[in-house]
């Protein structure tokens, strides 16, 4: 069983964000970049079930610039077989990450597609959506733990009143949650064998994929800061409050 996980370059999550002084975005220039966090998670589910004998074969993809082949390293790093670098320096939206992940699926026919939930960088959480929406396939979102079998995958979901379970039929996609798993640290000498497996390279225009922006980002800018609390001497005090300045009742 072939599977297929995605990831993305993004800022570091140990890194204080900073917005560029015209609004226009966040600074990147000189800035640590690292793997989504989801899809860490993503590809350590993967090894995982290739340890357990379920998989035989994980590609590892990003779109991105050339540095995202980094990325793709730290996943053969941790487990990965070989990887696929669709190379653009365009900002490509989820509709269009879909829409090349729905190409390279029809190549590289998986069983299963692994995805982190969303990206921390935009925090969308639509890829993975999308893609199913394309692919035509089942899908189990927020996933919180996942039982693969032959033909079947049992994802249990984390939702707003707990815990749901879908079982699916493969081939289908999964987007990772936070506690699905810990995702493990790559060691040094599987951090030098990443380093001669193979790392395919690719294009959107190669692939058929039209990655022009359909989002036009008007304003970029940090949160304000927090308001001090107020002492109320009452409860009738607090509902007031509530109702005439919190708006919340």
């Amino acid at each position: 069983m072939k599977l297929l996980v995605p990831v993305k370059r993004v800022v570091d999550y140990n890194v204080k964000i900073r917005v560029k002084p015209d609004g226009s975005g966040v600074e990147l220039a000189n800035v640590k970049m690292s793997m989504n966090p989801f899809d860490e998670i993503a590809i350590e589910e993967a090894v995982r079930l290739k340890e357990q004998g379920k998989a035989t074969e994980i590609v590892a993809v990003s779109i991105g610039p050339a540095q995202a082949a980094e990325t793709i390293r730290t996943a053969l790093a941790m487990g990965a077989d070989r990887g696929i670098l669709v190379k653009t320096d365009a900002t490509v939206e989820p509709l269009a990450v879909a829409k090349i992940l729905k190409k390279l699926v029809e190549q590289e026919s998986p069983q299963l597609v692994i995805m982190g939930k969303q990206a921390i960088d935009d925090d969308a959480n639509q890829t993975g959506q999308m893609l199913a929406a394309l692919l035509g396939w089942p899908q189990g979102t927020f996933a919180f733990k996942v039982a693969l079998d032959t033909n079947t995958i049992d994802v249990t979901r984390e939702v707003d009143g707990g815990l749901q379970t879908v079982s699916l039929t493969l081939p289908a996609i999964v987007t990772t949650d936070l506690r699905l798993n810990e995702p493990r640290y790559a060691s040094l000498p599987n951090i030098m064998k990443a380093k001669k497996k193979p790392l395919d390279e690719t294009t959107p225009e190669t692939l058929g994929v039209d990655v022009a922006p359909r989002l036009k980002v008007v304003k970029t800018a940090e949160p304000g800061g927090r308001k001090a609390g107020v002492k109320v001497g009452s409860v009738a005090e607090l509902v007031n409050k509530l109702k005439t300045e919190a708006g919340v009742l």
